[in-house]
């Protein structure tokens, strides 16, 4: 699917790959395997598992790939930011290289159109970047495809550390949900995303988490994006952290779309 979205920090969600598997406490309510397992099951089912196993071909939330779906970028003449793999992550352990391969290739001659890679998985994107850096002019991912990681606890920091070892002009974290007070080194990261987990089964989130991380962004001169409080509903209890709404982005180039990010 290449569909506009209700996610505040994105215009639209692109999905070459669908399903994952859960990898930390952040997973445990994942509103794209509930999507999956529902409204989406026979549309998954009825496409072959990227590991072809009795069990995955049950399993709507397994990993499949999409390659029709690759053709989609080209087709938005309108520039848009775009989430890669809302449904998915694209350094899951079963989508081939060559395959994350053609996503990179098809990203990079899209350029009118900036990309958010965001995955749990920053170490296999690491390994990717320096075994394909003939992607890559001079070997850095360019600053219209950001790299992102999440860290929603202090036990998945370590994903941060993996993160800065990829040569990206743009990389982010997204503290969403966020699951307990985070110290965050801001050195060399260009965007932090926060926000609290909504749904059914949601784990609160205390709001001196959010403007701890609030305060570290501003002393480290960092973009900040609040998205939620979190909630049963995603909107519950709105979007304003102690009355300000914080929608911030790298900063962009006004005639391209661009980020105008400086590698680190």
């Amino acid at each position: 699917m290449g569909d506009r979205t209700g996610i505040e920090w994105t215009d639209a969600t692109w999905n070459p790959v669908t399903g994952c598997t859960k990898v930390s406490a952040g997973c445990d309510n994942c509103y794209a395997e509930v999507l999956a397992r529902r409204r989406l099951r026979d549309i998954y089912l009825a496409q072959s598992p990227a590991v072809d196993t009795a069990e995955n071909q049950a399993d709507p939330f397994a990993v499949r790939l999409w390659p029709a779906r690759l053709k989609q970028p080209a087709r938005w003449a309108t520039p848009r930011i775009v989430f890669v793999n809302s449904m998915s992550d694209l350094f899951h352990a079963d989508i081939p290289e060559r395959y994350v391969r053609d996503v990179f290739e098809v990203m990079l001659s899209t350029k009118r159109h900036i990309y958010q890679v965001l995955t749990k998985r920053p170490g296999r994107a690491a390994r990717f970047c320096s075994r394909n850096k003939d992607l890559f002019e001079n070997g850095i991912v360019p600053p219209f495809i950001w790299i992102g990681t999440s860290v929603e606890h202090r036990k998945t920091l370590h994903r941060v550390c993996h993160l800065k070892t990829i040569p990206a002009a743009v990389r982010f974290l997204s503290c969403e949900p966020l699951l307990g007070p985070l110290v965050l080194d801001l050195s060399h990261i260009h965007w932090v995303i926060v926000g609290g987990e909504s749904g059914a089964g949601c784990r609160p989130m205390d709001p001196d988490w959010a403007r701890h991380i609030r305060d570290q962004c501003l002393a480290a001169r960092v973009p900040l994006f609040f998205k939620q409080f979190g909630g049963l509903r995603p909107k519950s209890r709105g979007r304003l952290l102690d009355g300000v709404e914080w929608s911030e982005l790298p900063a962009l180039d006004r005639k391209h779309k661009i980020p105008a990010a400086v590698v680190a």
